[in-house]
């Protein structure tokens, strides 16, 4: 075998299924070998952002990370806006990128760049394989890297010649690393806090906010008059009737210092204190009240399952949640389509255990809200602010999760970042419903720029965040991607489309125009 296959065995070995790819000349041993791994699925993305997004979509459901392929350092580049995002969101990603054949890179070939230095950047952990052997043996440290804390980006670069030469043997997997336990006595004290009587809350992040652990923290919340809170952009919230109820922290930061004025405790658990997205003149940009008592439970990287389980002993809860999301159906009743409609016709017609994929941007917070009385779902958001990330973190859910309906809350201007990915939607089968939310502006900038006291803007100012002139027709664009496509101007147009898609398997664009 050569070190490509020897790599690709020792990925299978590790546990990853899964390669979202965008290969070049540097990888086709690695393309070769993935060929001829039958446990190893190839996904074809047609641009790197869309590779990068996906796996964090897969990693999000799938807890536990894809592959990627990507070539160079301009390939591995173009990926890292939503690498960024993957990073934020904690999930483990495993990048093999391939480079130029080691005894070439002194000849300064035009693709040659700085490649160790740009991954570096992007990851947490980097390694350069220097024979064929430790191709192999780098992937296993890859995959054990990415596992750490609550996941990791991990990126092996893996130079031409250590692929195509002669390898001895795979090396094996290696074991999964240890988890990060909180302290006993962190335990105590945060117990001891919960029950001071003081006004408080709990920040919420990474696993804290599956299903499970909001039972347990939800009784917490019931017998101790706590409020449950997660960050603006959680990385995957489990919602819904059944559920226990979460306040999202507003992304504006004068509401979400207001949200945050009432108490006198703030205990994290698997988040950072709650920071203003942007720095605004004569805004604070640290959010939490002076008044506010700041408290650690558990830091991100640190295991919130077990951090639950004993902070319910500790506090001696023996039920789980009683108040809880109930199912709701909204009565439609306004032939306008807008934010509120669509939510509430999301809402009413969505399936149980489907996933959100929200990049709605300026529309995403009405139908977040009209969907707490929904069907029980998943809901994943922006983690790093990097717009483009919804179409591949849908495309990397629907495969993680091929039973479940996949829910593409898509903006128009982000949707151009990464529009690719309707392709190997289409391609891959991938159960998915974009939802299109076309307003023909970047209406988060003209919200941005009053707020940031940019001054008075014209005509020229106004037009860098103007979609119009010309149109965009995201129909026809899905379509000449082989993506079904309606397009919706009413509530009943879409209540009737979205009812249709959410009966019908396969990827599917519905426009809404509003």
């Amino acid at each position: 075998m050569n070190g490509a296959e020897a790599l690709l065995q020792t990925l299978v070995q590790s546990g990853v299924e899964i390669c979202f790819a965008n290969p070049g000349t540097s990888e086709m041993q690695l393309v070769s070998a993935i060929g001829k791994t039958e446990e190893m699925r190839p996904v074809l993305c047609l641009f790197e952002g869309v590779v990068s997004g996906a796996a964090d979509g897969y990693a999000r459901m799938a807890d536990k990370p894809a592959a990627t392929l990507l070539h160079l350092g301009s390939g591995f580049s173009n990926s890292l806006a939503n690498m960024h995002n993957a990073r934020r969101a904690g999930s483990p990603v495993v990048n093999i990128v391939g480079d130029h054949a080691s005894y070439h890179l002194q000849f300064d070939a035009p693709l040659t760049s700085n490649l160790p230095g740009i991954a570096r950047w992007g990851s947490h952990w980097t390694e350069i394989a220097t024979t064929p052997e430790e191709l192999s043996a780098g992937g296993a440290r890859a995959v054990q890297a990415s596992m750490r804390g609550n996941g990791q980006i991990a990126t092996l670069i893996a130079p031409a010649d250590h692929a195509w030469d002669t390898a001895s043997e795979a090396a094996p997997a290696l074991p999964a690393p240890e988890v990060l336990s909180v302290r006993s006595d962190r335990i105590s004290r945060v117990a001891e806090v919960i029950q001071s009587g003081k006004k408080t809350a709990l920040m919420l992040g990474g696993k804290a906010l599956r299903e499970e652990n909001l039972a347990q923290l939800g009784a917490i919340a019931d017998a101790h008059d706590v409020t449950l809170m997660c960050a603006t952009f959680p990385t995957r919230l489990q919602r819904g009737a059944g559920r226990a109820a979460v306040q999202r922290l507003p992304y504006f930061a004068e509401q979400a210092a207001e949200a945050l004025e009432p108490f006198e405790q703030l205990i994290l658990l698997g988040v950072a204190a709650p920071v203003s997205f942007f720095a605004y003149p004569g805004k604070e940009s640290w959010l939490t009240p002076e008044h506010c008592e700041l408290h650690t439970l558990a830091e991100p990287s640190e295991d919130a399952d077990s951090t639950v389980s004993a902070l319910t002993a500790a506090l001696n809860i023996e039920k789980s949640a009683e108040t809880l999301y109930e199912r709701q159906i909204h009565e439609v009743n306004d032939e306008t389509l807008n934010p509120l409609t669509i939510g509430q016709i999301m809402s009413n017609e969505m399936p149980d255990n489907a996933i959100v994929s929200d990049e709605g941007a300026t529309c995403g917070l009405a139908m977040f809200l009209c969907t707490e009385n929904a069907p029980p779902h998943d809901w994943l958001t922006l983690t790093g602010g990097a717009i483009g990330q919804g179409l591949p973190v849908a495309l990397g859910a629907a495969l993680a999760r091929p039973d479940s309906k996949v829910i593409a809350l898509q903006a128009d201007g982000s949707a151009m970042y990464t529009i690719q990915a309707l392709w190997s939607m289409a391609r891959e089968n991938a159960d998915v419903t974009v939802i299109l939310l076309n307003n023909k502006s970047y209406a988060i900038l003209n919200i941005e720029l009053a707020r940031v006291g940019a001054g008075e803007p014209n005509a020229k100012t106004l037009s860098m965040l103007d979609l119009s002139n010309p149109d965009m027709d995201f129909a026809s664009i899905a379509t000449g991607l082989g993506i079904r496509a309606s397009q919706a101007r009413s509530s009943s147009e879409f209540q009737a489309q979205f009812s249709e898609a959410m009966n019908t398997p396969g990827p599917c664009l519905i426009e809404a125009i509003l």
